[in-house]
Parts: structure tokens; C-alpha cells; sequence
């Protein structure tokens, strides 16, 4: 049996098994994927183990914070995962331990799949200058955008990213963020504003350019503030749980060796428990 777990501090709410087990069950493989809680003390310990071979796993995924000690553990880190500044996604191969960020592609993939041709544009709104934010300016660069520009509560925090990831870079602050969708291509919520029906600004997205897209990472609620008042203005919007599905492709292929597909069948699996909860 091929054995992988996601860890964390908390870890008991992942849906990241539910996943997994899905595709596990659909593939016929015979593995396992289990919720593993490891706290920031435990980490040496637990990647120690994983090298040794002591823990008979083929990988970890690392679901919460600090994400960024994960370089430290490695043998070997992907210069994507570099970048963003964080890993997620844990493998052994040829006896190393090996680390990526897979949340760039989970991103690109849910809108390639959901909104084909949304990286035509050349301008790009993102909210939030977080540990997500990364990510998105990760993906969003390589994907050709030309002006991205970076709304944050803390303007400073906003122009770290810009130092970080180039000169596409605007940092702006978050009373200019109505006048920065003028004619933007793309609106991604990268903060956790709307989040549990949390209170998020009331933007007027009818500014955007013609053909436009908004979309939110977060998923709970499935329909955000941000994607409701979209639409109500007759923007295309993308939800952010194919976000959450898709990341978890590159990681279930290095573990147990079959390239997934995130189906219909899968999300409505996860959307089922997002209404229970």
C-alpha cells in the first residue's frame, strides 16, 4: 500500500483526504491518505523521519504554516516553490527529499479549465498581499500579465511583493482600488475578506475591461461577496474551490503515480460537504 499524509496545527478540517480518496477509489490504487497533526516543533522530527524511510510514506502534503520552514528540511526545492516563498507539496525521490509549491498551477489550472483564455488579458487587479498573494503573482507573471496591480491594507507589505516578484508590479492601498479596476482584464481576491461571510468592500467591478473575469480564492462561501456583486454588473466570475482541487493533481501524481482529473463527480463531492458545514 502507497501511504501519504497532510500535515498541520490544526489539521482535523482538511478536506484534502476527502480528495485524495476520491481519486484513490476512482483510480483503483491501493493507498491511503490520512490527516496527520505535526506541529512547527515537530517538523525536524517528522522530515527526518521521511528521509530515514522510518515513516513508509511517499509524501506529505503541508496544509498550514510555516510552510516557509519546509526549505530548511529539504534536500531539494523547486525554484517555483523558491519563489512564492512557501512548499506545500513533500516527495522522496532517488533517496532525497524533495519540495514544490503547487498552488501557482492550481490557480492557472481552475481558470484554464472554467474560463479558457483568461491570461489574454495584460491587466491584472489582485486584493491581498499575503502568503497567497504569492502564489497568484507567481502565476499571473508567468502567465504574461504586464500590469499587475497589488491593493493592500498595508501599502508596505504590497511593495515587499513588487520588490519580489518585478517590475510588473503596482503596489497601491485599498482606497484606490475602485479606480485600479478602470479597464483591468482580471480581479483575483487573494485576502481573506468575504471569508466565512466576513465584511468585504463594496467594489464596482462594471469599469473592467470588455470580456473581464473575477475571481476569489476563497470557497466558503462558495459564491463570495466579490463573485455575487460581479455578477449582479454581468462579469464572468470563477469560484475559488477548483483552485483547492487542482493543487492537489501535481502532488497525488508524484505520490501514487496517476495523474488525476478533477471531474464533476469530485466537486460536487466537496461542494456536498461545504453545505453540510
Amino acid at each position: 500500500m502507497i501511504r501519504a499524509f497532510v500535515i498541520g496545527d490544526p489539521i482535523a478540517h482538511s478536506r484534502s483526504p476527502m480528495i485524495h480518496g476520491h481519486w484513490l477509489k476512482k483510480y483503483g490504487i491501493d493507498g491511503s491518505y490520512q490527516t496527520v497533526r505535526v506541529t512547527a516543533d515537530d517538523l525536524p522530527a517528522f522530515a527526518a523521519k521521511l528521509k530515514s524511510g522510518e515513516a513508509d510514506v511517499a509524501g506529505v502534503k503541508v496544509a498550514l504554516p510555516p510552510k516557509g520552514a519546509i526549505f530548511a528540511l529539504a534536500d531539494e526545492t523547486e525554484e517555483v516553490a523558491r519563489l512564492i516563498g512557501a512548499a506545500n507539496t513533500l516527495w522522496l525521490e532517488d533517496g532525497k527529499l524533495k519540495a514544490t509549491n503547487t498552488d501557482a498551477y492550481g490557480f492557472a489550472a481552475n481558470l484554464d479549465a472554467e474560463a479558457p483564455g483568461w491570461d489574454k488579458g495584460k491587466k491584472a487587479v489582485v486584493l491581498g498581499a499575503g502568503g497567497a498573494s504569492r502564489a497568484i503573482l507567481s502565476s499571473l507573471t508567468g502567465r504574461g500579465f504586464s500590469e499587475i496591480v497589488l491593493a493592500n491594507r498595508t501599502v508596505a507589505r504590497a511593495e515587499e511583493l513588487a520588490k519580489r516578484f518585478g517590475a510588473a508590479i503596482r503596489p497601491v492601498s485599498l482606497p484606490e482600488l475602485d479606480d485600479a479596476l478602470s479597464g483591468a482584464d482580471l480581479f483575483v481576491n487573494t485576502s481573506s475578506l468575504g471569508m466565512e461571510r466576513s465584511v468585504a468592500p463594496d467594489l464596482d467591478f462594471s469599469t473592467m475591461a470588455e470580456g473581464a473575469l473575477v475571481t476569489d480564492i476563497v470557497y466558503a462561501p462558495l459564491v463570495t461577496h466579490f463573485l455575487h456583486k460581479a455578477r449582479s454588473q454581468g462579469i464572468a466570475t470563477v469560484d475559488g474551490l477548483g483552485m483547492l482541487l487542482h493543487q492537489a493533481v501535481p502532488g497525488f501524481e508524484k505520490w501514487f503515480g496517476t495523474r488525476p482529473e478533477v471531474d464533476a463527480e469530485l466537486r460536487a463531492l466537496i461542494v456536498a460537504d461545504l453545505e453540510a458545514h
